[in-house]
């Protein structure tokens, strides 16, 4: 084949040579457009050579428009390019999810996108501790569905020595925009915009084309009439006779009637079976002979006409068009029966699903009955291969072919859902319920645009939407259970929780009184977790041995929300009991799932857990880190529940690291996604770390305040004093006690000891304890106090909650040093001030040195680094490598990268083998020189 001649070469290849360069130290992108013709794809195997030629692992792909309707098909072709050894080990949901991709799997081995893109991001991570990584794509807008979704999860989280390269047109209307692509780093993301040629430049492209020159008017003719498009020029060129040329010679005026021009000179028998190379996602001359049904020597010697026309290359039995417009124009001039009739011969060769339905589509003007029930197999086909957007087109296709069935709508709503596109699954589930008469499918209608609600406008709208569900009269008892259970979490979540807990109940009650109640043994798991939470948030207790039962029914493969599982539920409740190290080993398992599967947004709703989890538990370098990397998921994500979950919890380190602006800050951007999501018990737990940061800041006014609309709701007879529920009372009990409201005071610190009693639930006694020991004191009962104290200190023996018992050891130190106990006093007060000092929580050890300078005892110093900076820097120099370090700490290597570079700013350094010195000599690396 000619030489392909790189356009612009110095100042493109000077832009190739920087971007390959900067891959050694750290991710970034190349993207290089224009208009179809001017030369992208060219470059870009220019591009993809000198990386191979540097030793860089390349993946890549080059999509058709032929390819873009089959799921991953453009991931399979880079998952073909990575060594096998880098998918060896990967955790099972991940090899299932490739397998399924690379169509090694059994049919019915089920998948679904998100594992599928979390295999594609371990595996490219693999390859790049060994070299660096160019993922290859050229004509991005030509990407299938499924695998777009898995680029841009990756493109998202692009680390290490990773780089993407693409190539795409920047035509308007021709579905080349690119938004779809995030990148973690802007300013990494370089563009080369090709444009047009001048006439030396075209020249030389053209004439090492065709191996020979053009005289200069003609080359000059060439360049007016091709606007200097590479391609569009090498056609003219290759179409004139130069010795009859002339001025007014017509020329094709646009680059579509060029290629007409082109495939319009071809034999009949050429064109027909070009026209089934350009209908196919991957021709060969086997399928091709079929299609055209002549015998594969002919059928080659017809090929090789149009290859030395340079119409198509052979490579070996497979077949490639010479450039995406000579395909688009051979299957454009075919007259629409021609089409038809090709796609129906080929849906009688191809075996995959996919291929069949549609080619059966493309064939039809409209459904029959063995066209749909294709289409509704190749749907049910795509799903199982975890490819949702693929299997919502093809249940489309069917709904714009006559098949417009409620029963299909609520298919295509449920797919579209899963591939990330709510916003199209409400559409069409609206438009459904608008059509569908009472009864179950309405119903069921109903109860998924509840769901899909409640990722985007909140609970109020999903509640109104799972009552009128159920107000379907019907006889499918199971969905009126989902959706009972459904409504008893919003009603939970609305602070409805009486009704909550009736509705919880009945689940039950239906669940059990079913024919079979073990024919769905997990919808009855799913109905008795619910019912356990709910009766804990009513001040029932921990109901066990309910829960215990949920999760013998709990089914670890059914496609199930987090929130609905007995095992989260089951860790929820030993959290909130104070069972804080068992509540972790589980909650780790479950957030480990979710990483191995890609559930991104299920991830963020456990991360959320174990960070406050980790809060209590006093571990606030590994809070600081799991909600960094929650957050950077929810921005991804997107919508209010996961910006919420995030933002509380960044409000919540801010208020404990004593960074006032940035909780603040976090504190509105939380109620703002509680208020959309109208979701009462979400906006109160932000209300509560409010008052904890004014009670941290000695703000006691403004605490009250803050805490002010939950006190007035809160009846001491019967408002539940359980962690979730009254987390805020002890803040709010300081925050009254300094304020001299003594009598306000009373029935609360009441509630919590006879609460506490009644449930032998640690945390309300030590919490009540404490609260009575200032409420003696601020009555000038100093041994009272002492004594409320020492119980409290008592009971934290038994509750792991560090910076609790920190609190009650100033609490008691104060009340020694009234009691003229200044020895005791002291020493109460530096064991709270090093634990204030280990956690890293500047306020709170501020105000235990006060409380030590009038005890006559002096401050300690802290570090240089954050304690999550620490162990990063730990892990970092002793060889591990950044991937290495994320799993140990159980967060993404981004994350990693984002403390390493704080970390060598900190420390005045640039390199690791730096970092490892500084420990080698200092030991902690927080200590400076």
């Amino acid at each position: 084949m000619p030489r392909e001649v790189v356009i612009g070469q110095s100042t493109h290849q000077r832009s190739v040579a920087a971007f390959l360069d900067s891959l050694a130290a750290r991710p970034a992108a190349l993207l290089i457009e224009g208009e179809a013709g001017i030369g992208k794809t060219t470059l870009w195997l220019t591009a993809v050579e000198q990386a191979r030629q540097r030793g860089f692992h390349v993946l890549s792909t080059r999509p058709s428009a032929a390819e873009s309707v089959l799921a991953y098909t453009a991931l399979a072709d880079l998952l073909d390019d990575a060594d096998g050894s880098a998918r060896a080990d990967l955790p099972t949901p991940q090899l299932l999810a490739v397998d399924q991709v690379l169509r090694r799997a059994d049919d019915d081995a089920v998948t679904d996108q998100r594992a599928v893109a979390a295999a594609f991001l371990a595996v490219i991570e693999r390859l790049a501790d060994e070299r660096p990584v160019l993922i290859a794509i050229d004509d991005l807008q030509w990407l299938d569905p499924s695998s777009k979704h898995v680029v841009a999860f990756v493109v998202r989280r692009l680390s290490g020595r990773t780089g993407l390269l693409a190539g795409f047109r920047n035509e308007p209307d021709d579905g080349s925009d690119i938004g779809w692509l995030q990148f973690p780093r802007p300013e990494a993301v370089s563009r080369i915009r090709l444009g047009p040629l001048n006439v030396e430049d075209l020249h030389a492209v053209v004439s090492a084309r065709l191996r020979r020159p053009l005289s200069r008017p003609t080359i000059r003719r060439v360049h007016q009439v091709s606007g200097g498009n590479p391609f569009y020029a090498i056609e003219l060129a290759r179409s004139i006779d130069e010795r009859a040329l002339g001025i007014d010679t017509p020329l094709p005026h646009t680059l579509a009637d060029m290629v007409s021009a082109r495939i319009g000179s071809l034999d009949p028998d050429v064109h027909d079976a070009l026209l089934a190379v350009a209908s196919v996602a991957a021709p060969t001359v086997e399928l091709v002979s079929g299609a055209t049904t002549r015998d594969e020597d002919r059928l080659v010697e017809l090929l090789e006409i149009a290859e030395g026309r340079g119409i198509i290359a052979l490579d070996g039995n497979r077949i490639r068009f010479a450039h995406p417009l000579l395909a688009g124009g051979v299957y454009r001039q075919a007259a629409p029966g021609r089409r038809r009739s090709m796609h129906r011969r080929l849906a009688e060769l191809v075996d995959e699903p996919e291929l069949r339905a549609r080619h059966l589509a493309l064939a039809a003007t409209k459904g029959d009955d063995v066209t749909l029930q294709a289409l509704d197999m190749a749907a049910d086909s795509a799903r199982v291969r975890g490819a949702p957007a693929a299997a919502a087109e093809l249940m489309d296709l069917a709904i714009g072919l006559g098949g417009d069935t409620p029963e299909r709508q609520l298919r295509s709503a449920l797919h579209h859902f899963d591939a990330g596109d709510p916003e199209r699954a409400a559409a069409v589930l609206e438009t459904a319920i608008d059509r569908l008469p009472a009864g179950m499918l309405r119903a069921e209608a109903l109860s998924r645009l509840a769901v899909v609600r409640l990722y985007g406008d909140g609970f109020t709208a999903g509640t109104r939407l799972l009552r009128d569900a159920l107000d379907e009269e019907h006889d499918n008892h199971a969905l009126c259970i989902q959706i009972l259970i459904t409504l008893a979490y919003t009603l939970f979540h609305t602070s409805q929780l009486q009704e909550g807990l009736e509705t919880a109940a009945k689940a039950v009650a239906s669940a059990e009184s079913l024919t079979d109640p073990m024919a769905n043994p997990h919808l009855l798991g799913m109905a008795l977790g619910m019912l356990a939470v709910l009766r804990f948030a009513s001040g029932e207790g921990f109901d066990e041995k309910t829960l215990l039962r949920a999760l013998r029914l709990e089914d670890p493969e059914a496609y199930t929300p987090l929130v609905f599982r007995p095992s989260v539920q089951h860790a929820l409740l030993l959290d909130w009991t104070g069972r804080l190290d068992e509540a972790r080993e589980v909650l780790d398992k479950i957030r480990a799932r979710c990483l191995e599967k890609g559930e991104e947004g299920e991830h963020v709703f456990v991360s959320h857990h174990v960070v406050t989890n980790a809060i209590q538990r006093g571990d606030f370098v590994l809070a600081n880190l799991l909600a960094e990397d929650a957050l950077e998921k929810a921005r991804q994500l997107g919508g209010n529940t996961p910006q919420f979950l995030t933002q509380s919890l960044r409000a919540q380190l801010s208020a404990f690291a004593g960074r006032e602006d940035a909780a603040r800050r976090a504190i509105d951007d939380a109620l703002e996604c509680a208020r959309r999501t109208g979701a009462v018990r979400l906006a109160e737990r932000v209300h509560a770390t409010l008052g904890f940061l004014e009670v941290s800041l000695g703000n006691y006014e403004a605490a009250a305040a803050a805490l002010q609309p939950m006190l007035s709701a809160f009846d001491p007879e019967t408002t539940p004093t359980e962690l979730p529920n009254a987390a805020y009372l002890p803040d709010a009990i300081e925050a009254l006690i300094q304020l001299d409201r003594l009598a306000d005071v009373e029935p609360l610190i009441a509630a919590l000891e006879r609460n506490g009693r009644r449930v032998n639930r640690q945390w309300m006694l030590a919490m009540g304890a404490r609260s009575r020991a200032m409420l003696l004191a601020a009555r000038g009962d100093l041994d009272g106090a002492h004594d409320a104290a020492q119980r409290a200190m008592a009971i934290h023996q038994e509750l792991p909650m560090p910076f609790e018992r920190a609190r009650t050891l100033v609490i008691l130190g104060r009340i020694e040093r009234r009691r003229r106990k200044k020895e005791s006093a002291s020493a109460h007060l530096q064991e709270a001030l090093a634990t204030f000092e280990r956690l890293n929580i500047p306020l709170w050890a501020d105000r235990a040195r006060g409380e030590l300078s009038r005890a006559s005892a002096g401050p300690h110093r802290s570090g240089e680094l954050t304690p999550s900076e620490q162990r990063v820097a730990q892990l970092a120099a002793s060889g591990m490598k950044n991937r290495d370090v994320a799993i140990a700490l159980f967060i993404s290597p981004k994350t990693v990268e984002a403390n390493l570079a704080r970390i060598y700013r900190k420390l005045g350094i640039k390199s690791r083998a730096e970092l490892g010195r500084h420990i080698g000599r200092f030991g902690d690396p927080g200590s400076g020189a």
